[in-house]
């Protein structure tokens, strides 16, 4: 029988020379996205802030998650939380959970401030540097400096948004400034701590450090810290455009923190060792960072943290503790003792999920304490501290620190007594409180379907 003719095609490119392709194609992108390069990009890129910083001479403020690894700590004024997905197209959004309003005392009391964001290969600005918080300063001067109506356009890259999505986003403004008013802000102390109406700059690595600044305004600078890559990163000598972010795929732990007090141990360990190095170190130095221990009041007689200061807490008199354990136990091994409960809800998005069932338990126990009025051995009714705490003290703890705000608390920010009638809760009223809290403790970070749980038991409880 006559043997079938190669085609070209499969003279030039045999099956198993295009496998071989793949994989040495795969093995390199792998090789060139290594924690290595990361490191390394990340190293080079906070060298580029650092030099933004002495050129402007303004503080260094980190939009989290990524901003802190290219900040020295030493050099870091504050955190910041924009969401670029507050401004992808079509999805523009003021965000009242994430208000940022610490930041107007740093830009105060400084003449403005550098907001430090990277974005991924490609993109010139993350959405969060280049229309998030351009929205934010146009809805805040709206709302602070009325009289003042030259503050109140929208300012955007041009080489970034188009004019079409620039007018679209300024339609919203009204309605994002009546959200803002509706948390019940007092905006006086707001006021008092600017002089004068916010404007957003932007800088890139493409840019000269040669801004120039009315007198009319704070500055308020966004710094995209990671070069732009417009092909692939195999043409860039291992250099990683937004190479902080997206920690969870290649980090094995490793936090900004940890990063910048090891940076040149890290940097100069080959990558086979950087695995068992990294370990080591998040396992010396613990990933709840420099919090741990720490309690933060976020309402009230309400304070979160770490699950570390539970012994510490315990000890404080009138202080009632709620510890959320990264386990699930049974419920009917919860209560401790009269002023100590530990809840088993596990980890991640299922203890969120199960929140929901344990609000009912950690909310009635937290009545029955903050209503006690029993004095002292001296007669006097020791002040209450009702504490609740989780692994990070940003998310859960927060998250039942809102409930037992609305559930044990009137708009006033008197305790409900056991006689009371509470009027039924709704989002807004929810969200004025959680605005509350998160103007209190900026970097609280409750997740979504923890939020969801809370909402979901205070507006069915009388249902």
């Amino acid at each position: 029988m006559a043997t079938a003719t190669p085609t070209l095609a499969e003279v030039i490119f045999p099956e198993q020379a295009n496998h071989n392709f793949s994989r040495i194609l795969g093995d390199l992108k792998r090789s060139n996205l290594s924690i290595t390069n990361r490191l390394r990009s990340i190293q080079h890129d906070a060298s580029f802030v650092e030099s933004v910083a002495d050129a402007l001479q303004l503080p260094l403020v980190a939009n989290e998650r990524c901003g802190s690894w290219y900040i020295d700590p030493a050099r870091k004024t504050a955190s910041a939380y924009f969401k670029s997905t507050d401004g992808h197209t079509g999805q523009w959004k003021f965000s009242t959970r994430r208000i940022n309003l610490h930041l107007l005392g740093v830009a105060g009391e400084h003449n403005g401030c550098i907001i430090v964001d990277s974005t991924r290969r490609g993109k010139r600005h993350p959405d969060a540097l280049s229309k998030t918080i351009p929205t934010w300063c146009a809805v805040l001067n709206r709302a602070l400096f009325p009289d003042i109506p030259s503050s109140h356009t929208l300012h955007v890259p041009p080489n970034a948004v188009s004019d079409s999505e620039a007018s679209q986003i300024s339609a919203r403004l009204p309605d994002f400034v009546e959200s803002f008013r509706s948390l019940k802000i007092d905006l006086a102390p707001l006021r008092a701590q600017l002089k004068k109406p916010l404007r957003p700059f932007w800088i890139t690595q493409d840019d000269a450090l040669d801004l120039a600044f009315s007198e009319d305004f704070h500055p308020v600078v966004c710094c995209t810290s990671s070069r732009r890559v417009t092909g692939t990163e195999l043409g860039e000598g291992g250099y990683i455009q937004g190479a902080g972010d997206d920690t969870e795929n290649w980090a094995l732990g490793l936090t900004a923190q940890i990063w910048w007090k090891h940076k040149d141990e890290l940097v100069s360990t080959p990558e086979s060792d950087l695995p068992e190095l990294i370990e080591r170190l998040v396992a010396e130095e613990g990933p709840a960072g420099d919090s741990a221990g720490q309690v933060r009041r976020v309402a009230p007689g309400i304070y979160v943290g770490t699950l570390e200061a539970a012994d510490a807490q315990l000890a404080i008199s009138g202080t009632c503790v709620v510890s959320l354990l990264p386990k699930t136990t049974p419920q009917d091994s919860w209560v401790k003792s009269p002023s100590h409960m530990e809840v088993g809800l596990g980890k991640n998005k299922a203890a969120s999920r199960l929140l929901r069932d344990a609000l009912p338990r950690i909310c009635e126990f937290a009545s029955r304490f903050l209503c006690e009025t029993k004095p002292d051995e001296e007669g006097t009714v020791p002040e209450k501290r009702f504490v609740i705490l989780c692994g990070s003290g940003k998310d859960l703890s927060v998250g039942v620190a809102l409930a037992l705000y609305c559930w044990c608390f009137d708009a006033e920010g008197n305790i409900w007594s056991a006689s009371d009638q509470r009027e039924s809760f709704t989002k807004t009223a929810i969200r004025v409180k959680l605005g509350h809290i998160m103007n209190t403790v900026p970097d609280a970070n409750p997740g979504r379907a923890t939020l969801q749980s809370v909402n979901s038991y205070l507006m069915d409880w009388r249902k």
